[in-house]
């Protein structure tokens, strides 16, 4: 089995630490990418992060994880709340992923409580801050 996990963080993401701090805290995307490859490695599995503004580009990343990730963590951002066709990627590649939030999207505004991958997700974590991605991917690995 690939040892790998795919980390894909979409629009805006690139911004926390700084992007209001009273919902995200000030954990930078960087702490992101190594509180998940810590995490990982207890597992001895590596991790690829890629993040993007740009739909198109997160996509292209997913399809590429089918030839050497084992497994898929993603924080959509907003387009958790838009994109069928980030659905349809994820289901399209048959890679089991892990849906994760940092804040609580059901305490925030209604449109936020609706996720396109929910029903399809193996795991999802919500409003456990950063420490959420790592708890994403302990869950993950023991899908695997």
């Amino acid at each position: 089995m690939t040892r790998r996990i795919l980390l894909v963080n979409g629009p805006n993401l690139n911004l926390l630490g700084t992007r209001e701090p009273e919902v995200y805290g000030t954990a930078t995307l960087a702490d992101v990418e190594r509180i998940t490859a810590a995490a990982a490695a207890e597992f001895d599995f590596e991790v690829r992060a890629v993040q993007s503004n740009h739909e198109g580009v997160l996509i292209d990343a997913i399809h590429a994880a089918r030839e050497d990730c084992a497994a898929i963590v993603i924080n959509p951002g907003g387009l958790t709340h838009t994109s069928v066709v980030l659905r349809d990627a994820l289901t399209g590649v048959a890679l089991p992923f892990a849906e994760v939030h940092i804040s609580d999207v059901y305490a925030r505004e209604e449109f936020r409580h609706h996720s396109y991958l929910h029903d399809v997700a193996v795991v999802r974590i919500v409003g456990r801050g950063v420490d959420g991605y790592a708890d994403a991917v302990r869950e993950l690995v023991t899908h695997l």
